[in-house]
């Protein structure tokens, strides 16, 4: 049966309530924060011993939130996953091996789910940080380490619903891997590596020689080719510019979708006769062949252009992209 749906009356004032409710919150976060004491540098200390992974567990709200620790922590450095405690108790305790930690969340630290697990943890050697509102409950005294998520007072005006309670845990979590992440020297390269899918992951791994055009894809022509033959090299690589380089390869200029509309506006200049080394742009923009395709698109974006050429160390053409290929790339 659906609730039924009580009257509002007309003056209810819901911002006043969203507002205790986030001063509640608020209020119970820095009477957690002093307790950052040495229980937590002491859980810091054995997570980062770990030699296997964290394994968060949890049932309901604690659940949910031990869920999100592990996300966290797995993506930044410390790898985690989470079991539900019930399904542990028939057979997924086996995930478990014996040089993992196990974080343990329980409100009220007496869940029975969780503490049906404690004796197999216990007999296979496992040590067990418990993270509980309650420091004399059940949990918190078994656990190898306890830290004390209490808060003064749930948001929820029944001091029912967990609100403030699972606030706290999950900032707890998140001090937890911030912590681990800090002592390890966690870069952005390194969360980029568990992030490739990512916007951040992108940026950082992905490079220039990820998403240009090579070999016969770059469109190129030598300087004393005809503006003509020019035009229909990019017409057929279908880039938007065609470089022009020496006997080796190397670039001398460039030759672009822009240049070629103020040839046309030059009635002195004839496309079957003149040299293309004649109008080309003789210092173009280029990017070397080891940046970041997140380079490129600074660099267009910075110069107003649409398309760049790759160079090596010898300044010879290995490459060309333009703007749609970091778009495709979703560099952009």
């Amino acid at each position: 049966m659906p609730a039924a749906v009580s009257t509002v009356p007309a003056d209810f004032d819901f911002a006043a309530s969203g507002r205790r409710v986030l001063e509640v919150e608020v209020h119970g976060l820095l009477a957690l924060a002093g307790r950052i004491d040495g229980a937590f540098s002491a859980a810091c200390r054995r997570l980062l011993a770990c030699r296997g992974r964290v394994v968060c567990t949890g049932m309901g709200k604690s659940g949910h939130i031990a869920r999100k620790i592990a996300a966290t922590l797995a993506s930044t450095g410390t790898p985690a996953f989470y079991v539900h405690p019930g399904e542990a108790g028939h057979g997924d305790l086996g995930m478990v091996t014996d040089d993992d930690v196990v974080l343990a969340l329980s409100n009220s630290g007496e869940t029975d789910e969780v503490l049906m697990l404690l004796p197999a943890l216990k007999r296979q050697g496992n040590a067990v940080i418990a993270m509980t509102g309650r420091p004399d409950s059940t949990l918190a005294t078994t656990a190898d380490i306890h830290l004390d998520v209490s808060v003064p007072a749930e948001a929820c005006p029944l001091d029912l619903a967990p609100t403030t309670s699972t606030t706290a845990a999950l900032a707890l979590g998140d001090a937890l891997a911030v912590a681990l992440l800090e002592a390890r020297g966690f870069t952005a390269d390194d969360f980029a590596r568990s992030h490739p899918a990512g916007s951040l992951g992108r940026r950082l791994l992905l490079h220039i020689t990820d998403v240009m055009h090579g070999g016969d894809e770059i469109p190129r022509v030598r300087a004393e080719a005809s503006l003509s033959e020019a035009l229909v090299e990019m017409s057929r690589k279908r880039l938007g510019m065609t470089a022009v380089v020496d006997d080796a390869g190397r670039l001398l200029g460039l030759y672009t979708d822009g240049d070629l509309r103020r040839s046309l506006d030059d009635a002195a200049i004839d496309l079957r006769n003149t040299r293309i080394d004649a109008v080309m742009t003789r210092t173009p923009k280029w990017i070397g062949s080891d940046a970041l395709a997140v380079e490129a698109a600074r660099m267009m974006e910075a110069h107003k252009i649409n398309a760049l050429l790759v160079l090596d160390a010898e300044r010879r053409v290995v490459g060309a992209l333009n703007i749609h290929d970091l778009l495709r790339a979703r560099v952009v």
